[in-house]
């Protein structure tokens, strides 16, 4: 959800090391939207995401590093909440921390380096029907969309992601400092794509 000319085409312009470490710090970001939900809700094991994004950051400059993708794949489905299941509106974005993460597994295992960019669009889409859910606009369709797109929380994901992606074609040479610097950054401003913080 950006309008800015190229974006997707420089994301996919990328070599695969930096697309993961992209989609590896959009998880991260989301992982507040997971461990908010499991509190309010007492369902699911926020640990099981974390030890997940640890061993995904560690992978970025540890080639010694190895780890069972289908034990890690199933830990994450048996802590994919179910929609259906609750009222609260923030099994969404819940869900789709889990289906992020879950997602680029998969396409790690799979090397489907298309899935590893859509989880730019699974952050923004998180982020749209986070604001269809809090604006109390009567719009359809176009209207909504432009609405959405112009909303404050879109404006500041795209320009994360953007000052992401700058970081990361700056950087072509994945260093253990670039990740460790990344994750540190986002884990300490400790906000979701949604505004969500647990502290």
């Amino acid at each position: 959800m950006t309008k800015k000319t190229g974006f997707f085409k420089r994301l996919k312009a990328l070599e695969l090391p930096q697309k993961k470490l992209f989609a590896i710090a959009l998880c991260q970001r989301m992982l507040p939207n997971y461990q908010l939900f499991s509190e309010v809700c007492e369902f699911g094991d926020p640990a099981v995401l974390s030890t997940v994004l640890d061993l995904l950051w560690q992978s970025q400059y540890d080639n010694k590093l190895k780890f069972n993708i289908d034990v890690h794949l199933q830990r994450l489905e048996d802590n994919t909440p179910e929609p259906a299941d609750f009222d609260s509106y923030g099994v969404y974005p819940a869900m789709d921390a889990v289906v992020a993460l879950s997602t680029l597994l998969g396409a790690i295992q799979t090397n489907l380096e298309e899935d590893i960019t859509n989880i730019s669009k699974l952050s923004s889409s998180t982020v749209a029907n986070y604001i269809e859910t809090i604006s109390d606009v009567d719009l359809t369709d176009d209207a909504l969309d432009d609405y959405v797109f112009a909303h404050e929380v879109m404006e500041e994901e795209r320009e994360l992601q953007n000052t992401l992606l700058e970081i990361i074609e700056e950087n072509p040479k994945i260093t253990a400092e670039l990740v460790k610097g990344l994750r540190k950054e986002i884990i300490e401003a400790g906000v979701s794509n949604i505004g969500i913080s647990v502290a």
